[in-house]
């Protein structure tokens, strides 16, 4: 059909009226509108899928800050019951054994998240690892045949994962210095409410996933000086506490 509507247009803008269509039949301007259909469907498809691609490039980096071993079990188990269309690089996130081990650490990381200075402990270990997670993530979801865009991906994704780990280690540690613990265990499912609504979007709704992150970033670029200060304040007050 695209074939059709090239030959069919070329004459189209010459001043030559019998090529620039005074002399098509119907069934040749049938096929050009069609024809002209279909590419733009072919170009609606395209920039849908691209954006797909980047939200979910984005969407996993992002989670892998909060929960790295949710995102895992939540990509590979959707992408194995056929509702996520994950890039050859991911699928071995849908193989039984990957499956077994994320959804293992998953309920650790989920006992763990809610027991305050235990999770704490648990995000500064996790340091070494959300963050090339996240990096390695975004450049699979990404940079299938283009090593410079994995590249990109893989520098920007794990960008996205450290500051958003680095808002919740903070923000947890903060926190902790409440004695009582709902706070934290009130956080915690707060976090898991937003993880679950992130990924939903970035799944199903790109554009609107990308434009919540970037708010989000822009949040995150604002809170991290302040979480830094309070931390480097408590930091200073245990110190001064005596015998320390």
């Amino acid at each position: 059909a695209v074939d059709v509507v090239e030959q069919d247009l070329s004459g189209v803008g010459t001043g030559r009226p019998e090529i620039a269509g005074a002399e098509w039949s119907g069934d040749q301007r049938v096929r050009a509108g069609e024809g002209l259909l279909a590419v733009s469907g072919h170009d609606r498809l395209a920039r849908a899928a691209a954006q797909g691609r980047v939200a979910l490039a984005a969407g996993l980096a992002w989670g892998s800050g909060l929960r790295l071993y949710a995102v895992l079990f939540a990509a590979g188990l959707l992408g194995r019951l056929g509702y996520l269309d994950l890039p050859q690089a991911l699928q071995v996130l849908q193989h039984p054994w990957v499956l077994g081990a994320s959804g293992v650490m998953l309920a650790i990381e989920f006992l763990a998240d809610k027991i305050p200075l235990v999770d704490s402990v648990w995000d500064a270990a996790h340091s070494f690892i959300r963050i090339p997670a996240g990096a390695v993530l975004a450049a699979a979801a990404l940079g299938e045949h283009d090593p410079a865009l994995a590249a990109v991906a893989a520098i920007l994704g794990g960008t996205i994962a450290a500051g958003t780990h680095a808002a919740k280690a903070g923000a947890r540690a903060l926190i902790n210095t409440s004695p009582e613990p709902f706070s934290n265990i009130t956080t915690s499912f707060g976090e898991e409410a937003l993880l679950a609504g992130g990924l939903y979007a970035a799944f199903t709704q790109p554009l609107l996933f990308l434009a919540f992150l970037l708010v989000f970033l822009i949040f995150i670029v604002w809170l991290l000086p302040r979480l830094w200060r309070g931390v480097r304040l408590l930091v200073q007050r245990l110190r001064a506490l005596p015998g320390s």
